[in-house]
């Protein structure tokens, strides 16, 4: 049968916006992008408030540090003089239970005598600078995933994706999400044991630069890497001058780099397995790598699904927690909640299952993801039996230097095995915001380069 002209040529173009749409999911259009100067934040949250005014509408943000302390460039009490709305505890959980992670219900059960969640008023501290929120709304209409979600493509300076219509989309809000262009700080990495006994594992200096948010450049420019890593280990002693180099990018073609460089060997060598559910060595082995900062590294072992949009206590705000001494911010098996800040947020549940052909020691994760900042705040891991066996928390901070909600710090709870890793621990560390260093800093050959010094 032969077509004719017309008709052959819709099907061309049918046939081509078929193959198009497999490779990149189009962006939303002008008038929806539009939300972000009326009903929506500046980086897609809700703008009002819940009905029973217990989550407030966005204001702004905290964009100044208030009066008091600070720890580098992290103010030591946003809200000194609150006191928790309300304190969940085994004994009433029940009560609470559909604002609370299975994971957190979990902990409650598990340490009925020593473990609560202490729930203060909401505070949506969530902000950015101008040019950023400027960017976000270019992203919305310019930003598209391809590969199957797992690679993006214009995006720069802002959310990828402020209104997004599916799992992938979410995560890569996480993944870039809004930092400073360049930070330094220390940091602790603490193992608990089976027995509630804890331990330092390592001390590390850690250095990051974010060329996905510097200010002087465009999607046109970027190279595609949104962050630099170089961290130096301190102690224990016999670890002391190890380091690692990590760059991950856009792109599911280029994957993570990685060059560790160990004092026994005095070479540096590429470490391609630095990511997903390998062991983190930094902390003694006792999470996984893509376990650090709720989830650090690319999205290809999973199928990511929205499952719903909805409020849960999360932590938040919880400068106070950082400035805690490192023997204070531990009780035994857990965080100590008697400096520990959680809030109620609207947060977006993507549930995370390893695809066809993948393998992950975690074949199911849940992931609660703030509305405001796109953090990773709470995440649960289920075994291949479907049963609940590890479960993160993440303590988001307040930064208003860049101004923006931060996370590192989390604690990787093994349910079956009765332990925990805390990672990137800054209590008693200093967290700066600084000038970016040159890239090359971060390579392998400068490594090699201080380390013969």
């Amino acid at each position: 049968m032969t077509m004719k002209p017309k008709t052959l040529a819709l099907a061309l173009a049918l046939i081509s916006g078929i193959a198009t749409s497999s490779t990149a999911l189009a962006a939303v259009s002008a008038e929806e992008a539009a939300k972000l100067k009326s009903t929506l934040t500046p980086l897609g949250g809700e703008k009002a408030g819940n009905k029973d005014g217990t989550i407030p509408a966005w204001d702004g943000g905290m964009t100044k540090a208030p009066a008091g302390a600070m720890r580098g460039d992290v103010p030591v009490d946003l809200f000194a003089n609150e006191k928790p709305l309300l304190q969940i505890t085994a004994k009433n959980m029940a009560q609470h239970a559909e604002k609370l992670t299975e994971g957190t219900r979990a902990l409650l059960k598990k340490y009925p005598d020593t473990f609560r969640v202490d729930v203060y008023p909401t505070h949506r501290t969530a902000a950015a600078p101008k040019w950023v929120y400027d960017n976000t709304l270019k992203n919305a209409t310019n930003c598209k995933t391809k590969d199957g979600g797992l690679s993006v493509e214009g995006c720069y300076g802002g959310v990828p994706f402020p209104m997004p219509k599916d799992g992938t989309e979410v995560m890569w809000n996480h993944l870039l999400r809004v930092e400073a262009e360049s930070i330094e700080y220390g940091f602790k990495n603490v193992v608990g044991s089976s027995d509630a006994t804890w331990t330092i594992a390592t001390r590390n200096d850690n250095y990051w630069s974010m060329p996905y948010y510097y200010k002087d450049g465009s999607a046109e420019k970027w190279s595609g890497k949104y962050s630099l890593q170089r961290f130096n280990t301190t102690a224990p002693s016999f670890k002391v001058g190890e380091s690692l180099v990590i760059h991950d990018g856009i792109d599911a073609a280029q994957p993570r780099q990685a060059w560790q460089y160990l004092v026994g060997q005095r070479r540096v060598r590429r470490a391609p397995t630095v990511g997903y559910d390998t062991p983190d060595f930094v902390a003694s082995g006792a999470n996984y790598f893509d376990e650090v900062q709720g989830l650090f590294g690319g999205l290809d072992r999973y199928q990511w699904k929205i499952v719903e949009k909805r409020e849960m206590y999360i932590p938040y705000n919880d400068n106070h927690f950082l400035a805690a001494k490192l023997d204070e911010a531990f009780s035994k098996s857990h965080l100590n909640p008697d400096k520990l800040r959680w809030e109620l947020h609207r947060v977006w549940v993507v549930e995370a299952n390893v695809a066809p052909g993948k393998r992950h020691a975690v074949p199911k994760r849940r992931y609660y993801v703030d509305e405001d900042s796109w953090l990773v705040t709470l995440v649960d891991g289920y075994d291949a039996e479907g049963k609940l066996w590890r479960t993160s928390q993440v303590t988001p901070f307040v930064v208003p230097k860049i101004p923006a909600v931060v996370l590192r710090p989390v604690v990787v709870f093994n349910l079956q095995a009765n332990t925990m890793s805390a990672v990137q621990f800054l209590n008693e560390e200093t967290y700066r915001v600084v000038p970016r260093k040159p890239e090359n800093f971060y390579t392998g050959e400068a490594v090699a380069a201080e380390s013969s010094r």
